[in-house]
């Protein structure tokens, strides 16, 4: 579903971006290949890390813990300075280059609701819960088409307004998770 965020961006600017849309798809398009491996490179990162931040927390360690986050937040600060060149290294156009950055950059802000998401999704995984991670990913999912149509038509953005909705959509799962986490009954309960 995290992956369909950016098969919805491409729908939408393809078909409502007007006489932008090519340059706009191909844009989107060309960040598909890096976002996927941002993604899954998350899910893994997330996976370890909520074994990390579990032991920490179990140790009651919250110095631990606060340095396992800010360590997302230091890897998305450093791939902003590559954003570039990454997608110069996939040969993308430049006439289309500007719009690819720009997209990448506001999706390199959202990382670390991303990330967040991703290690609350593992916490209720790893209780066997999964059902709960995919209703807020399935809300979020929606709520990013129903934004990227709002953005791109109402407001004539293009890129930068896919970008955009998919970093509110990824919030508003991450915020989902933890109002679930910090109202659990269960021992996975956060205090805030």
């Amino acid at each position: 579903l995290e992956q369909l965020f950016n098969a919805s961006d491409l729908a939408v600017v393809g078909n409502f971006a007007g006489d932008k849309s090519t340059a706009a798809v191909a844009a989107v398009g060309a960040n598909g290949p890096v976002i996927g491996l941002i993604v899954n490179f998350l899910i893994g990162i997330s996976l370890g890390a909520n074994v990390v931040i579990a032991n920490a927390m179990g140790r009651n360690n919250k110095e631990s813990v606060q340095r396992a986050v800010h360590t997302s937040i230091i890897v998305a600060v450093i791939a902003e300075f590559f954003v570039g060149r990454m997608l110069s290294s996939l040969n993308v156009p430049d006439d289309v280059l500007p719009l690819a950055v720009i997209y990448f950059r506001i999706y390199l802000i959202g990382l670390p609701v991303i990330l967040l998401y991703n290690f609350e999704a593992a916490i209720f995984r790893s209780i066997g819960d999964t059902k709960v991670p995919l209703i807020a990913l399935a809300v979020s999912g929606v709520l990013n088409v129903i934004l990227n149509l709002f953005f791109v038509i109402v407001l004539k953005m293009t890129v930068s307004g896919v970008a955009t909705a998919t970093v509110i959509s990824n919030a508003v799962s991450s915020i989902i998770l933890f109002i679930r986490l910090v109202k659990s009954d269960k021992y996975i309960k956060v205090e805030p």
